[in-house]
């Protein structure tokens, strides 16, 4: 937040909009404390808080820290001003990009924020290691002899526990109300036994300032569970806690942290063949084998939390620590993980921490009885709601917020051993205006104004640092359309912390060529600009689909290409017709170049990788409740006879390339030509040589490449090559040897500011890549080697 000459500069949003006369009577100045960071990322302090709490009885621990210690903190906290101000002109953010001092104001107030909120954190919960472990303390959790539940509802009058172990009568299990608001009851044990039985169905009840009873699902249940009877039934919480003989135990060690990721995103609920709901225990045996068989090393999952509308994909979701039971129960998705881990496959969860479902009955929302804010784990009124998404947005400053969804992250992470998240909907949660109807165009105003939610802002510095402390090769993924600079680095540099960020302005570029230009027309000068357009050390997921662009209403980038001619032109048993070849031969380009040149990681949506026609379309009123188009035809690419296996076969050679060769986490990218005459792109990445004629006609023999290392090229991947569906016109036996070019030392003399250059043949609509020979390599033996390599990529 930028505050140009404004004396309120450091002051938190809330305090600053009070007259001053009202903030100098209101609240006085009681203690000073000093915060410095430590080298390990811990915070030391000294002196200490002389709290001077008013009178009010608060309703929570954030409410307290709200009400009264901020407001003193910021006002007088002189010496913490001066420590921050040190520190931020240490920040690594301004050594990365000295454009960002310009707006040091915001960076100030944001750094001082997040300083302050984790010693309150250190202070009060014992640091962020206690703190955010929530699930163990609130919702059902066994003790010797007992079952003890707790629930924070501060709008609540009264409450009980009510379910099938009590015959759904609360009066039997009133609970206790403390000065938080949280509520807890101890229930001891029958005879030795739980008095809730596990699977058996909960549910919260609780009287609303109203003098209405109603009854909610628990907000850290880790089970909920509909009667598919019953057409449009609410769900119920269910109490898991599985007997040892019925809890699933972890078999195999985590993978670690590759170099570059190549993510398979997929959605458990579509990813059988037939039309229905699949399992996590199908997904596990049927579709991590094809996963690993491509050479992905991560898979991505949708649709994990709990979500009672299953059209929403997932990111509607209800209940935040429950899998969702559609796919099983909870001991079948830890099979699914393992199963992973144990094929060497990392497993991302994809998170959605930027809004929840407004479902009352069944969801977190229910919790909200129009109370204020404080006493929510939602914004009041209109800033509660995405108008858009019609549902509803956290309050990011609430302390009890603040530690469920912490919690949350630490409960995926912990309890079913995911590798990492991807973080759905970041713009949403980055700006007050969630990115609705606003373009972002690169103005770093646009970033560090008026519009950053910052306190959403430090949840998410907040949530990087825990994981990353938690999980020291945990992965970490944003998706943002903003673009918002340093989100992806370390929060002790003064970013957000991510590990990466989706590209996602890559896959609006190929819909724009595919739907509004001839191939003729497309610039190649725009395609580089679209791919290589990120901020240099903040590492971007490339891709040129996903399960965006597969949804209903859109088309995948096969039936862009090739459209309805895929009902009848798939057969390998007769000629391809001109649609289908230019279709398939653009596909392998488009998705590959996008891989090689558009990020440090690779993400591709499941089926896309075969050219999976249709789009998804779960089962809706408007579709007669149809599975049909909600799930994945895997018949198409396990057909011999049909010419989806061949973009099969490429998808798994160009992951391989990069498993062979590393040029994904190469730092070395560098494209010496994108002529717009040739329709052309000549590129290095590592020390591969990329070549992409994107001409629909022409071919060219003897096209002179540049390159920086001399000696001897071969072919690595051909697009060309029979095996996937190409004409074969590219020699893979053929050694390319280079020709110094200019003058040494005088790169403006060089070849497209290459110091060397190869001649090869480039026929069009095809992508081929060179790789150097070690000709230094000891004896015949290492060169075999290197050849087998080439022929494992190529076959």
């Amino acid at each position: 937040m930028m505050f140009c000459g404004s004396s309120n500069a450091l002051l938190p949003h809330f305090i600053a909009s009070i007259p001053r006369s009202h903030r100098e009577e209101g609240f006085s100045s009681e203690g000073v404390v000093n915060f410095s960071l430590l080298s390990n990322g811990s915070l030391r302090t000294s002196s200490h808080y002389l709290f001077g709490l008013s009178n009010r009885l608060p309703t929570s621990i954030g409410h307290k820290v709200g009400r009264d210690l901020s407001v003193r903190r910021a006002l007088a906290d002189t010496t913490t001003m001066i420590t921050v101000e040190k520190e931020i002109e240490n920040l690594g953010i301004f050594d990365v990009d000295p454009d960002l001092k310009e707006y040091k104001e915001h960076f100030a107030y944001r750094w001082k924020r997040y300083v302050e909120q984790k010693a309150l954190i250190e202070q009060h919960e014992g640091g962020l290691n206690e703190f955010s472990k929530g699930y163990l303390k609130f919702g059902f959790n066994r003790v010797e002899g007992a079952i003890v539940y707790r629930e924070w509802a501060p709008a609540a009058r009264e409450a009980q526990v009510i379910g099938d172990f009590n015959k759904w009568d609360g009066s039997k299990h009133p609970m206790q109300k403390d000065q938080f608001g949280v509520w807890s009851i101890t229930i001891p044990d029958v005879e030795g036994e739980p008095s809730i039985p596990h699977k058996s169905r909960v549910k919260f009840r609780f009287k609303d300032f109203n003098g209405v009873w109603v009854d909610r699902i628990p907000a850290w249940i880790r089970y909920a569970t509909v009667d598919s009877n019953k057409f449009g039934a609410p769900y119920d919480g269910v109490y898991w806690d599985p007997p040892p003989s019925e809890s699933y135990v972890f078999k195999h060690p985590q993978p670690p942290k590759p170099e570059s990721l190549r993510i398979y995103e997929a959605h458990v609920g579509m990813s059988g063949q037939e039309p229905c709901v699949s399992t996590y225990r199908q997904f596990a045996d049927n579709i991590l084998p094809r996963i690993k068989a491509n050479n992905y090393n991560a898979v991505q999952l949708m649709a994990i939390m709990e979500h009672s509308y299953y059209a929403s994909f997932g990111y509607h979701v209800t209940n935040f620590f429950a899998p969702s039971s559609r796919s099983g129960p909870p001991e079948d998705l830890k099979y699914l993980i393992d199963k992973a881990h144990g094929l060497g496959l990392r497993v991302l969860m994809d998170v959605v921490h930027s809004h929840a479902s407004n479902n009352m009955t069944d969801g977190l929302n229910g919790f909200d009885v129009g109370q204020s804010s404080q006493d929510s784990y939602f914004h009041a009124g209109e800033r509660g709601y995405h108008k858009l998404w019609d549902s509803r947005l956290f309050n990011y400053s609430n302390w009890e917020v603040l530690r469920f969804l912490l919690s949350n992250l630490r409960y995926w992470l912990e309890e079913f051993r995911f590798d990492g998240f991807r973080f759905d909907g970041v713009t949403s949660m980055l700006y007050h205006h969630h990115g609705i109807n606003v373009g972002f165009s690169g103005n770093y105003a646009e970033y560090f104004g008026f519009d950053t939610d910052v306190d959403a802002v430090l949840y998410l510095m907040l949530a990087n640092d825990l994981v990353h402390q938690l999980v020291p090769d945990v992965t970490v993924v944003a998706e943002d359309v903003s673009g918002m600079p340093v989100l992806c680095r370390p929060v002790l540099e003064g970013g957000v912390g991510f590990d990466y960020r989706l590209a996602m302005a890559i896959p609006d570029r190929w819909i724009d060529l595919l739907k509004n230009k001839d191939d003729s027309d497309w610039s190649m000068e725009e395609i580089v600009w679209s791919l290589t357009n990120r901020r240099y050390t903040e590492r971007c997921i490339a891709y040129a689909e996903s399960h965006d662009q597969a949804i209903v209403g859109d088309k995948t980038l096969a039936f862009l290409l090739m459209d309805k001619e895929m009902y009848t032109g798939m057969s390998d048993l007769e000629p391809a017709s001109p649609i289908i070849d230019r279709g398939i031969a653009l596909h392998k380009m488009i998705h590959f170049i996008t891989m090689a040149l558009g990020g440090e990681g690779y993400l591709n949506f499941m089926g896309n990788e075969f050219g999976h026609p249709e789009w998804i379309d779960f089962p809706r009123e408007g579709n007669n409740w149809s599975y049909d188009k909600c799930r994945r035809q895997w018949e198409l690419v396990d057909t011999d006879h049909l010419r989806y296996k061949y973009l099969n076969a490429f998808n798994k050679a160009m992951n391989l390339l990069d498993e062979k060769f590393s040029f994904l986490s190469s730092g070395k990218q560098i494209v010496s030509s994108a002529s717009e005459e040739d329709k052309v792109i000549v590129f290095e990445r590592g020390d591969l040589v990329f070549v992409f004629n994107f001409h629909p006609e022409n071919t060219y023999e003897g096209y002179k490449v540049g390159c920086d290392l001399p000696g001897k090229y071969r072919v690595a991947l051909d697009s060309d090559a029979f095996e996937f569906g190409g004409k074969g016109r590219v020699g893979h036996d053929v050694d390319h040897f280079t020709e110094p070019e200019g003058i040494p030392g005088e790169p403006e003399t060089n070849f497209n500011n290459r110091p060397n250059s190869f001649k090869i043949l480039s026929p069009s609509c095809t992508c081929v890549v060179y790789y150097k020979v070690n000709e230094d390599a000891e004896g015949e033996e290492e060169l075999e080697k290197q050849e087998r390599t080439m022929d494992e990529v190529c076959a």
